[in-house]
């Protein structure tokens, strides 16, 4: 072990590389000084099942002004990346307020599908670095027990009818992901032990208290079977099922028997409440204010593909990130993918050829749950808490998008 972290870090010091280039420490870098999350917890019948958009966002934003030690006056913008609720951007202005942020701070939201949460990071990134803003948080934040991203009525036919991808983008996630196993070939057999190793590792995780490092308690309100309300404080993510094996998932229905045979309610992300908050500024920034740097926001891209298999966007998205700072998958140390569906965790990882000990070492969506606009900022909560524990420098993450895109993003650990 030490022989090999002493190879980690000479691979990263070796100056004049892609590497050493990213590693470097610059007054201008973006970095990040707080990253925290929720516990995840079951939609519609977990702890969050009664708690409202806004006071999910207004508990987290309360959690990072209470720990980030710093003046909230200092914070001059919020995004949020929200799927579900067309009226997220007046809840998390009002979550703001009374989480103790002064009317100084602008907030807004934003809705790039599963990608939201990075979305919302990338954001203020480039606001603080083009200069529009010293100190900005980005977050995610999801109540998928009321909300959801199914189409409630058909698209214009004026529109579809001039394109069968038009049309494609009104497929649901579950038909895409038949599509992607039906088309690359990856069988039941191969989800289902894919989605096994998922949930033993959140459990190895969960367990070995890893998780701790990254989730925040948030106290809330739940409704009991009688109608009574009881006061809880979460602390544990809902979804990790102890002792799964493939197994066991191969004894589960199929969840879109009119699409395909292969996805089911064991082999997909589960739909869950949560969110996760990151804050930003430059280097030089939180030197200034004695701030503790956890990380360095690096750079986002996006790409697009066929609607029909949005699923395989990460394998399209990681190559074109890694291009553009000279990088290959070697110089990657933890790989975060989005396990919107296992079938599209299997494509990925086999057509990057990635080394599945580096990829979600904690788990993934299948096992700890997937709140649609949370995930992005999510997993950099957890990329960074997985290099922080295992002594790792880089970190990229990557999820599909709904209507065929993929987003990637890279950031440093620097604890």
């Amino acid at each position: 072990m030490a022989v090999e972290r002493l190879g980690s870090i000479l691979k990263h010091l070796t100056p004049g590389t892609a590497l050493s280039n990213i590693t470097a420490k610059n007054p201008d870098d973006i970095v990040i000084t707080l990253a925290i999350r929720t516990p995840l917890t079951k939609a519609k019948k977990g702890g969050f099942k009664d708690t409202s958009l806004e006071y999910l966002a207004y508990a987290t934003l309360k959690e990072v002004k209470e720990r980030c030690n710093m003046d909230p006056a200092l914070v001059e913008d919020i995004a949020m990346g929200n799927v579900s609720d067309g009226k997220a951007a007046y809840k998390l202005r009002a979550a703001a307020l009374a989480a103790g942020f002064p009317n100084t701070a602008g907030a807004y939201s934003l809705n790039r599908f599963c990608s939201s949460g990075l979305k919302a990071v990338a954001d203020i990134a480039h606001a603080i670095s083009c200069g529009s803003i010293e100190v900005g948080i980005a977050m995610g934040a999801e109540s998928m027990s009321v909300g959801g991203d199914a189409l409630e009525q058909p698209f214009d036919e004026a529109v579809t009818s001039q394109s069968q991808e038009s049309a494609d983008c009104m497929q649901p996630m579950g038909w895409t992901s038949e599509n992607v196993s039906r088309d690359f070939g990856i069988t039941r057999e191969e989800m289902d032990k894919y989605a096994a190793e998922s949930f033993q590792r959140a459990e190895r995780a969960q367990k070995a208290g890893l998780f701790d490092d990254e989730i925040v308690p948030i106290k809330t309100r739940v409704k009991d079977t009688n109608g009574e309300w009881k006061d809880v404080t979460l602390t544990k993510d809902e979804g990790i099922r102890p002792g799964t094996t493939a197994e066991s998932l191969s004894k589960i229905r199929v969840a879109f028997p009119q699409w395909g045979p292969t996805t089911t309610g064991g082999n997909a992300s589960q739909v869950t409440d949560g969110a996760a908050a990151i804050l930003l500024m430059k280097r030089s920034t939180a030197v200034k204010l004695g701030q503790p740097i956890l990380g360095k926001y690096v750079g986002s891209t996006v790409a697009g593909l066929a609607p029909r298999i949005m699923g395989i966007g990460p394998s399209i998205a990681i190559p074109k990130l890694l291009n553009q700072y000279g990088l290959t998958l070697n110089d990657i140390d933890v790989v975060e993918v989005n396990e919107a569906f296992a079938s599209m965790a299997v494509y990925c990882r086999d057509k990057l050829q990635l080394d599945w000990n580096k990829m979600n070492p904690r788990g993934g969506a299948i096992a700890l749950g997937h709140p649609l606009g949370a995930t992005g900022a999510r997993q950099i909560v957890t990329g960074l808490a997985e290099c922080r524990k295992s002594g790792k420098k880089v970190l990229l993450t990557s999820m599909c998008i709904g209507t065929g895109m993929g987003m990637a993003g890279l950031f440093v650990n620097e604890q």
